[in-house]
């Protein structure tokens, strides 16, 4: 008679001892994993639960000291440049001024309300490169908008509207000098997106107020990638890519940029 021979284990068959042993290790990793996150996470007595609020006490102190330092830096760079800009670009500034009043009489300064900060509204000059009544000229140009009739910005090349001596201006951006007395009172920077007029903020999306999160600036990535040439919804991509990653450096990067692209004079119109 042949027998089946089974091997056992404490009394038990060996399938049922291997499982056994199995259990026994996983429990006992268990048992291992929770000593250890409660050594590390846990009540591990009243001095390593100060010890540990120091630390993230440290932490929280530093990350805010880098950010409030940032910003201080920052703040700092734009009242310094902005101010010998202003000194040193005033003869400059004036020639400009009266050119413009002698072409036709009319104000040398243009003033318009621009969106800011978390939709703050601030007083925005320029140079005045157009026709006296250039707003209410506007609507009659809708169809020639390169944005298309429904964009959210108004851009055309050979606007009728832009004057001789206007054309001249944009082309070098010299009609945005007077922004720097904005960046001055603190209500733009030298580097950021652009301030929208209210009529382009109603319309946007919720992704496009984005743009609100930083202070407008003189001049951004897409002010050094093309301008004018580039549609809204890739400007608005550019203007979330400098919001996740601005820092100081890319602030000098994109000023010394910024002195190629005007001299070009690419995408100025």
């Amino acid at each position: 008679m042949n027998h089946k021979h089974v091997m056992v284990c404490d009394g038990r068959p060996q399938e049922e001892a291997c499982v056994s042993a199995t259990r026994l290790h996983v429990d006992f990793g268990r048992k291992i994993l929770i000593d250890q996150l409660y050594r590390g996470y846990g009540d591990a007595g009243y001095t390593s639960s100060r010890l540990k609020t120091l630390r993230a006490f440290f932490k929280m102190f530093s990350w805010a000291l880098i950010v409030n330092g940032t910003k201080f830096l920052k703040r700092a760079l734009d009242i310094v440049v902005s101010l010998l800009a202003l000194l040193f670009l005033s003869p400059f500034l004036l020639l400009l001024f009266a050119l413009v009043r002698l072409q036709d009489g009319g104000p040398a300064l243009f003033w318009q309300t621009r969106v800011g900060l978390w939709g703050r509204e601030f007083r925005f000059p320029k140079i005045r490169s157009m026709v006296q009544d250039a707003d209410r000229q506007k609507h009659t140009l809708a169809e020639a908008n390169q944005h298309g009739n429904e964009g959210i910005t108004f851009k055309m090349k050979r606007d009728p509207r832009v004057t001789s001596i206007g054309r001249m201006m944009r082309k070098l951006s010299l009609d945005e000098l007077p922004q720097l007395w904005c960046v001055l009172q603190g209500d733009m920077s030298l580097v950021g997106p652009r301030p929208p007029v209210p009529s382009e903020v109603v319309r946007y999306s919720v992704s496009d107020r984005r743009r609100l999160e930083v202070k407008p600036g003189l001049t951004c990535i897409w002010q050094v990638s093309g301008r004018s040439e580039l549609p809204f919804e890739q400007q608005v991509r550019l203007d979330a890519q400098y919001i996740d990653s601005h820092s100081l450096r890319l602030d000098m990067m994109l000023l010394l940029k910024t002195i190629p692209a005007i001299l070009t004079g690419r995408g100025a119109y």
